[in-house]
C-alpha cells in the first residue's frame, strides 16, 4: 500500500507512536508499504514552531522520518493545480494540499480528520 501521512499522523508516528490505533501503527510498520510525508507538512510544522505553536526540532524530527524509512514527496505544480480545484470543504490550506498530493499520487491519506472523508480520497485510520 503507498500512504501519504497528514501533518497529525506525522507527528504521532515519530513522538507518540503508542497513541497511534493498532492498525495504523501496523500499517506503518509493515515494510512492504510505502510510506511519504509531505513537504508541505514539514512547511506547516516549520511555520508552527517558529509562532510558538508546536515545540519540536526540525532537525530531529527530518532525521526520524530517515530511521523510521518515509520517503520525502515535494510539493509539484500539479498538485497545487489540484488543490486550487478543490471545493473548500475544510478550512486548512495544507490539509487540501495533502489532499491534492494523495489524488494525483495514487496514495491513500493517513488522517483521523473525518472532515477529510468529504473529499474522493482513500483514507486509512482505524
Amino acid at each position: 500500500m503507498r500512504l501519504l501521512l497528514d501533518t497529525q499522523a506525522l507527528l504521532w508516528a515519530v513522538a507518540r507512536v503508542d497513541e497511534l490505533p493498532a492498525r495504523v501503527r501496523a500499517l506503518l510498520e509493515d515494510g512492504a508499504n510505502d510510506c511519504y510525508v509531505s513537504a508541505a507538512s514539514t512547511w506547516e510544522l516549520a511555520l508552527e514552531t517558529g509562532v510558538g505553536e508546536v515545540e519540536l526540532e526540525l532537525e530531529e524530527l527530518m532525521s526520524e522520518l530517515g530511521v523510521l524509512g518515509f520517503n520525502e514527496l515535494r510539493v509539484s505544480f500539479a498538485h497545487t493545480k489540484r488543490a486550487a480545484s478543490l471545493p473548500p470543504l475544510h478550512h486548512d490550506p495544507f490539509a487540501r494540499l495533502l489532499v491534492a498530493q494523495a489524488l494525483e499520487e495514487g496514495l491513500t491519506l493517513v488522517t483521523a480528520d473525518p472532515t477529510l472523508s468529504a473529499y474522493a480520497v482513500p483514507i486509512f485510520w482505524e
